[in-house]
């Protein structure tokens, strides 16, 4: 085993650890479990419940810290199930209770700063630098439907391993992110650690067969990178590259379409109206393409997220 501290904890073959680490000059502290294998191998870590809302992902997180057998092992496994639990004990979404702070906009952070900059600074420095391989658990927040699907970042140096892991998550498309700071997963990949996010469940709701694809997806990618015993599987998939649509104007929203469904240039995919009912603004496509994710509660908001949509390459 390679690294013999991880988060002020001591590590030794078969142990499990489960504590809290706390955030200097906040009331934070952050779940997490260490699981140290029999035998050595590469360190992965886990995290979930950056976007706190996000369940499916927290509640595979939870289960698997709880299902990994040390004895059958190699390696490490890091899991964080709830990354942001002031916001979820708070209801606050995507945000940081104390500060309203995207923290997957922050990485990796800072100490001097606010709560969410704070809480990235600890989340990078004593969890995401010492892994080997990283994978964030992500899905639609209570107002997105959102189709599953797989990020990588490209044009980094660990791209490869990266692309290969994704390849293991049982998703039909996956997106090579162009997107290379304050995210978690593209802080690590710019960092030499070999990323993914999975995105998948929608609507703030945690089906137990999203769950357990979730947890499927991590034990296949523990397989390929030898942490257990077992040949992994892969998956083809489509590549798609993403757009994102914010909101001209507040007031009720009309979608004309689901996420995964596909459209063509000029299609109509929404409508903004006002609170008589009048219509604000009529969204059309500029191009072919599949939704990815959108808003989908009635209410949206100016500048706020609207549509995610993918062009096929």
């Amino acid at each position: 085993m390679d690294k013999k501290q991880i988060a002020g904890h001591d590590l030794a073959p078969g142990r499990i650890v489960k504590d809290h680490i706390h955030v200097d000059g906040t009331t934070i502290h952050v779940p997490h479990t260490i699981i140290s294998g029999e035998r050595p191998g590469p360190v992965l870590l886990v995290t979930a419940g950056i976007h706190n809302a996000e369940f499916v992902g927290i509640q595979a997180a939870i289960e698997l810290s709880a299902e990994i057998d040390p004895g059958r092992l190699s390696g490490t496994l890091i899991i964080v199930p709830l990354a942001n639990r002031s916001g979820f004990e708070n209801r606050t979404m995507s945000l940081v209770h104390e500060d309203g702070k995207n923290l997957n906009r922050v990485f990796p952070g800072n100490e001097n700063g606010t709560e969410a900059d704070r809480l990235a600074h600890v989340l990078f420095n004593a969890f995401i630098r010492h892994a080997d391989a990283y994978i964030d658990l992500h899905c639609g927040d209570g107002f997105e439907e959102l189709m599953p699907y797989v990020y990588y970042v490209g044009d980094s140096d660990c791209e490869d391993a990266a692309a290969e892991m994704a390849s293991c998550v049982n998703t039909e498309y996956y997106v090579r992110s162009r997107c290379k700071t304050e995210g978690a997963y593209n802080t690590a990949s710019m960092s030499g650690i070999p990323s993914i996010l999975i995105e998948r469940g929608q609507l703030s709701q945690f089906p137990r067969e999203e769950i357990d694809a979730d947890k499927a997806d991590v034990i296949n990618i523990m397989k390929l990178l030898g942490m257990l015993d077992g040949d992994h599987k892969e998956y083809d998939k489509t590549r798609l590259v993403e757009y994102e649509l914010f909101s001209p104007a507040s007031g009720c929203w009309y979608p004309e379409l689901h996420a995964g469904d596909r459209f063509t240039s000029g299609q109509l995919l929404g409508t903004i109206r006002d609170y008589f009912g009048e219509d604000i603004e009529e969204i059309r496509a500029t191009e072919d393409g599949i939704i990815i994710h959108q808003c989908a509660s009635l209410n949206i908001v100016k500048d706020g997220p609207m549509i995610s949509y993918g062009v096929f390459v």
